[in-house]
């Protein structure tokens, strides 16, 4: 009788009715390690400074592990762009850590989180190049961006809106596209905002910053799977990057890696369009401030970057 108890019991604790009660948070807790995909190549949000992958994201997924997760420990995949959201849907890991573009389409196949920073579109160029002054001046001209990225959606759109359409050039890091518009090989690179002011902001004496932006205003998110079993967890990432927000410790974080702060909704936009015209700068006073570092000194301390060109955006 006793021997049959423990078949039972046995049999009970590895039937998929007790196996699925555990979701994905109830297994990172049990096993004590949460394993996310980053790319590691896109300053200051993530990079590689002696050894160590730091930054923007680095210092709030700090946060939320010392709030939330504590004693979990905190596992990164550095992996190139292409295979982030890929990877993701083939539960290569448990959550993405990285900036992702939020799209219409990336919200249908994947759990978008709260917004960590702004990612509107913008138009680097060289400094001493005076032929782009708008991004309506890309006409005509070779335009860099990265392969598979919203950014380069983006910049495919607008173009359709020019009469004379640039010649775009795909590159599979950003970091190229920017060796190749100080090589002069390509005369501008469309990017995120954040992204290029942080380029312009290295290399002062090569890059700028076009102004206004283009396209809608949109931001920058972490991504979960969209299942059942991935819900707790998304829900968690969501209540952290509130409460940080809230707290103004992702207001001081912005401070720190960009030299301003960052006018970010608790909520994801609902409604999306296409239009790709001019935003009204007035519209992004916000990030004016950042701007201005870009062009010169920060107002605070700004921590060191890793040497040579900043890398790209999270498409």
């Amino acid at each position: 009788m006793k021997f049959t108890l423990l078949m039972a019991a046995a049999t009970l604790a590895l039937s998929p009715a007790v196996v699925s009660a555990q979701d994905l948070l109830a297994r990172i807790k049990a096993g004590g390690v949460l394993t996310v995909g980053t790319e590691a190549r896109f300053p200051p949000f993530e990079f590689v400074e002696n050894g160590e992958i730091v930054g923007y994201s680095a210092d709030i997924m700090t946060e939320i592990m010392s709030s939330a997760l504590p004693g979990v420990v905190l596992k990164r995949l550095d992996l190139p762009w292409q295979g982030i959201l890929p990877g993701l849907a083939a539960e290569r890991f448990d959550y993405v850590v990285t900036s992702v573009t939020v799209t219409p389409e990336r919200r249908e196949a994947y759990y978008l989180s709260v917004p960590i920073a702004d990612a509107t579109m913008a138009v680097l160029k060289r400094a001493d190049d005076d032929s782009i002054s708008t991004p309506s001046d890309m006409a005509g001209h070779p335009v860099g961006s990265q392969a598979g990225s919203a950014q380069l959606a983006a910049l495919e759109r607008f173009a359709g809106t020019l009469d004379s359409a640039p010649d775009i050039v795909s590159y599979t890091d950003f970091s190229e596209a920017y060796a190749d518009l100080a090589a002069r090989r390509v005369d501008a690179v469309v990017n995120s905002l954040p992204n290029l002011l942080e380029a312009a902001r290295q290399r002062p004496d090569v890059f700028a910053v076009v102004s206004p932006t283009f396209g809608d205003p949109t931001y920058f998110s972490w991504a979960g799977r969209m299942d059942e079993d991935s819900a707790s967890l998304n829900a968690l990432f969501d209540a952290e990057l509130k409460r940080l927000i809230k707290e103004g410790t992702l207001t001081a974080l912005q401070e720190k890696w960009f030299g301003g702060p960052m006018d970010l909704p608790t909520e994801l936009p609902t409604k999306w369009s296409l239009d790709v015209g001019p935003v009204d700068s007035q519209q992004w006073r916000p990030l004016k401030r950042i701007a201005d570092n870009a062009r010169g000194e920060p107002a605070g301390h700004r921590p060191g970057r890793a040497s040579g060109i900043a890398s790209g955006d999270r498409q």
